[in-house]
């Protein structure tokens, strides 16, 4: 398969509209050109971008698919995963993208700006200092969960009305028993390797965490 080339996202996802294409067709140049400026992905690891970074952060809409109206904070979204790639699908959903270093920032809105996405904010700040209140935090292995928690969890809007109700909602690699031990009396965990053929997602997992 070509490096720039989507149809992976495509195949997994056939019921994207003409214009969510070409937003996702749009990610590779933009991408590519800012990890010329800025290294947010090793050039090994960009040669895997659709896969390993934008298939990656819609494991998440295999989960839940947002509905109308929620609202969605990716702590430390780094560049824009898995924010930007979820906003594209979502777009009737609200997407706060934050991270502590500025110049990650920069790229987000680049991106965001470059693909005209009207559903996305991102702020150069850390979790503790967001303000506002939220249906769900998104991650991508940005923390352990007890500091991520601790973060986040004040962040939640009080009533739910999508079919997981609020909480935290992480992409994580390997073992999870010993990070997740105070918590998996009420934590859910999906293996993306039932969702997606490709060896990358054999130990992949998103993570659910409801917050009352």
């Amino acid at each position: 398969m070509p490096l720039a080339d989507a149809s992976i996202i495509f195949h997994y996802f056939p019921e994207l509209n003409t214009r969510q294409k070409e937003q996702f067709e749009q990610l590779y140049a933009l991408y590519e050109d800012w990890n010329e400026k800025i290294n947010l992905i090793s050039r090994k690891d960009f040669q895997h971008f659709y896969e390993r970074h934008v298939l990656h952060s819609l494991g998440i809409a295999k989960v839940i698919q947002f509905k109308a109206g929620t609202k969605i904070l990716d702590v430390g979204t780094g560049g824009g995963f898995p924010g930007i790639p979820l906003a594209i699908l979502f777009p009737d959903s609200e997407f706060t993208l934050i991270d502590s270093i500025g110049k990650k920032i920069k790229v987000v809105d680049a991106v965001t700006l470059a693909l005209g996405l009207k559903n996305v904010a991102s702020f150069h700040q850390r979790a503790e200092e967001t303000k506002g209140k939220f249906h769900f935090v998104v991650s991508r292995g940005v923390t352990d969960i007890n500091e991520f928690h601790h973060w986040v969890k004040y962040k939640f809007e009080p009533t739910s009305f999508n079919t997981l109700v609020n909480g935290i909602i992480a992409l994580k690699g390997g073992e999870l028993d010993e990070e997740y031990a105070a918590y998996l009396h009420k934590m859910r965990a999906f293996n993306l390797k039932d969702y997606f053929k490709e060896e990358f997602f054999e130990t992949k997992k998103v993570v659910f965490l409801p917050v009352r």
